[in-house]
């Protein structure tokens, strides 16, 4: 009995000495872990903070580069007829977007559909449009006529995806 008791006067002491060590080295290497894990964060977001920005400055030149106003202004030609003109808008529209897209995965998804919705009604609106004239008919007219179907709406699809742009702008950063 005497020698149980002897070897349990050195194991205890020793299992409690083992034990806090391994508790104490156990949380300091949690800590470590989160310490690098948030300087990893920490530069990513650094990295990332600009591309993102950009990405929503982008976005919002795309918006402004598709919105009818501007399409007509940059694309307009009189000596296009009224189906040469929609071709043309719709070309501008595809390449703009297309140019853009990869931008999609630095903005929210909330953001992207809004997106892709201004850009669908910006071509619905054109090509809604182009249908009740002559395609032979005059550019001209065709942008008249975009023109005054756009006034009739109360918010464009391509203000409304503008204004929630700037709104989560504001709010990332």
């Amino acid at each position: 009995m005497n020698e149980i008791l002897e070897i349990l006067k050195y194991t205890i002491p020793a299992l409690v000495v083992f034990l806090t060590s391994w508790i104490v080295l156990k949380t300091l290497i949690k800590n470590e872990e989160q310490r690098n894990r948030y300087e990893i964060l920490s530069k990513t977001q650094r990295v990332i903070t600009p591309v993102r920005l950009q990405a929503y400055e982008r976005m919002t030149i795309l918006l402004e580069r598709i919105s009818p106003e501007a399409l007509i202004m940059r694309t307009n030609n009189p000596a296009l007829t009224a189906k040469q003109f929609q071709t043309e808008l719709m070309s501008v529209i595809r390449s703009e977007f297309d140019h853009n897209v990869a931008q999609q995965i630095y903005i929210s998804t909330e953001a992207w559909e809004l997106i892709k919705n201004a850009k669908a009604n910006v071509i619905q609106l054109i090509n809604s449009t182009a249908l009740k004239l002559n395609p032979e008919a005059q550019s001209i007219i065709l942008s008249r006529m975009i023109l005054e179907e756009l006034m009739k709406e109360e918010k464009s699809p391509v203000t409304h995806a503008m204004d929630f742009l700037k709104n989560e702008i504001r709010q990332l950063f």
